[in-house]
């Protein structure tokens, strides 16, 4: 069985929003005003080449699929990021055009219990209001929190309202440049 890895650059006060600038938030762009280092850089490439399908919102999806498809590099993220599998929940995409992509979303339980027997790494980027739904339903088996140093107070949260309480455990914590990198997996639930 495959797990499903959530990775998300977050402020310290869980804002996720528009962290490279581009969807016209007010305070986006936050992510650029900090290095992650080489090292930093490097974790972020490793984590792509490892995973084996993207399963994606509509709304990354659209944005990454307008940006990608043109890109190159020598490190092989681009050509990683263009030819793996992506499913992309929605209910108004009808017609994905960038490569390897599928729609899903009728029955997301059971579609993403799907994907887990069939990949050993689903990537998701992004996607709050998909994130939030697979956390409700219990679907992620680890958070990857890259956390910048940067209050917003306000913006999109990746721990929206609504959502019951869940423990996790601290996998791993380690600086990268001015930011820290968190691994949590869900703990155990008490029998």
């Amino acid at each position: 069985m495959g797990k499903l890895v959530v990775s998300e650059f977050v402020t310290v006060d869980g804002v996720m929003e528009d962290p490279g600038g581009a969807e016209g938030f007010e305070r986006g762009g936050w992510a650029f005003q900090f290095e992650r280092g080489a090292e930093g850089d490097k974790f972020k490439l490793d984590e792509a080449l490892a995973a084996d399908a993207l399963l994606l919102g509509r709304k990354t999806y659209e944005g990454f699929a307008a940006a990608w498809p043109s890109r190159t590099d020598e490190a092989g993220f681009a050509d990683k990021m263009n030819s793996m599998p992506k499913f992309v929940v929605s209910t108004t995409l009808r017609d994905p055009e960038w490569s390897n992509s599928t729609v899903i979303g009728a029955d997301l339980a059971g579609e993403v219990e799907t994907l887990k027997e069939q990949f050993e790494t689903i990537l998701v980027y992004g996607s709050g209001q998909l994130v939030h739904a697979l956390l409700q339903h219990k679907l992620v088996d680890e958070l990857v929190l890259m956390v910048f140093p940067v209050l917003l107070g306000s913006g999109k949260r990746l721990f929206a309202e609504g959502l019951d309480r869940a423990g996790f455990d601290v996998v791993e914590t380690t600086p990268m440049g001015q930011v820290v990198t968190l691994i949590l997996r869900p703990a155990a639930e008490a029998s």
